[in-house]
């Protein structure tokens, strides 16, 4: 999360506090998400990204969210799923959303694979606070604090969620030691792993060679292991429960015709409109 004078940090304010005031609504909406894990179990990701952007446009009035995920005619220069806008500002910013269980969380990708080499040159402990320093600064770690991740985290076996925003701010200023993490323990590659004067765990830059997938490089941190590092949007855990109508719903459309689709979304607008005026919106 960005310093909160920043677009990213004055929109995550005026989005907790709608949930504050209306936590019916993000309840039913993180529901309809995690629903989709029924239907596929990454189902629910590519889906979260058009929910979120739609949750926007209808209940933040000073905001309005376009999904960018998958679109080939646009030419992305951040990691970016959906792009939300300040009307009152007129400031737009990318935001990247990630629906992961609770425990590991990729915050970039890291596609140049600059950070874990840098890191390399340097040394395999880095204690020194000037060199720590430099290395926030360095043109290898700009997208350390550049990335506006919303990660919107469950718990399915207790069936619980949460949009927990990683405070990239309070990362760098704590960060006492960096250490070079190497093959063991189930890990094919190794990691540097950032720490607080505690020794408490802050985030990590894993390897992510040629030879490394997906899971296996950019920029990582845990949302069980890194608590103290993360501000909850949704002002603590939240229970959701699977909306089997649905997922009902999902497959009746997909084999009736577009007249059929157009009846539903006027009926499903008019519900819309009844959740606004229920919370005076």
């Amino acid at each position: 999360m960005n310093a909160t004078k920043s677009p990213y940090g004055d929109f995550i304010k005026r989005f907790s506090l709608l949930i504050k005031k209306h936590p019916k609504l993000i309840t039913t909406t993180l529901s309809n998400i995690f629903t989709m894990r029924l239907i596929g179990n990454k189902t629910h990701g590519d889906l979260a990204e058009i929910a979120i952007a739609e949750f926007i446009n209808q209940y933040m009035y000073d905001f309005n969210s376009i999904h960018v995920g998958k679109d080939l005619f646009r030419a992305k220069s951040k990691e970016e799923d959906i792009t939300i806008n300040n009307e009152i500002t007129g400031e737009e910013f990318p935001v990247s959303l990630k629906a992961y269980g609770d425990g590991p969380l990729q915050l970039s990708t890291d596609k140049s694979f600059s950070m874990f080499p840098y890191l390399e040159k340097i040394g395999k402990e880095i204690k020194k606070r000037d060199i720590i320093e430099k290395i926030f600064s360095s043109k290898e770690f700009l997208n350390f604090g550049d990335i506006n991740v919303l990660p919107l985290i469950y718990d399915e076996k207790e069936k619980k969620c949460n949009i927990l925003v990683f405070n990239v701010i309070l990362a760098k200023k704590n960060t006492s030691i960096i250490k070079k993490i190497s093959l063991g323990n189930g890990r094919k590659h190794p990691a540097y792993r950032f720490y607080d004067k505690n020794d408490g765990y802050i985030c990590e830059v894993r390897y992510g060679g040629a030879s490394a997938n997906a899971l296996q490089r950019g920029l990582w941190t845990n949302t069980k292991n890194a608590l103290d590092y993360f501000t909850s949007v949704t002002n603590g855990w939240i229970d959701y429960s699977h909306n089997t109508v649905l997922v009902k719903l999902f497959s009746h459309s997909l084999v009736s015709s577009q007249s059929g689709h157009e009846k539903a979304l006027k009926e499903i607008k008019k519900n819309i409109t009844i959740l606004k005026k229920e919370n005076k919106l």
